[in-house]
């Protein structure tokens, strides 16, 4: 399943939360436009760009990757980009591509 990006933008295009994978605590998306999901914490904001988004989810489903939100980040850093992998298992658990 590649990666649903029109649900990222019809959930999140005027921002939302999710939880996090630990759970407890959640992450703020202030929009999602065509190029990027754009989050905020207390202490920064950042944005997680589609194109690793896409490559990480081909890289999962090809099982290139686990599927597993608790080791994906070690695995997402080294074969897609070393930028908030941690933030992106959030997501990606959120749309059902990780467990």
């Amino acid at each position: 399943m590649p990666l649903d990006w029109a649900r990222l933008q019809r959930e999140f295009g005027d921002g939302g939360d999710i939880p996090t994978v630990a759970g407890g605590k959640r992450l703020t998306i202030t929009a999602v436009d065509d190029e990027f999901v754009h989050i905020k914490h207390p202490l920064w904001r950042d944005r997680l760009a589609r194109e690793h988004l896409a490559k990480a989810v081909d890289l999962v489903e090809a099982d290139r990757m686990t599927r597993h939100s608790g080791l994906f980040a070690e695995e997402y850093r080294s074969l897609v980009a070393d930028v908030r992998a941690t933030s992106v298992a959030h997501v990606l658990k959120h749309l059902g591509v990780l467990e």
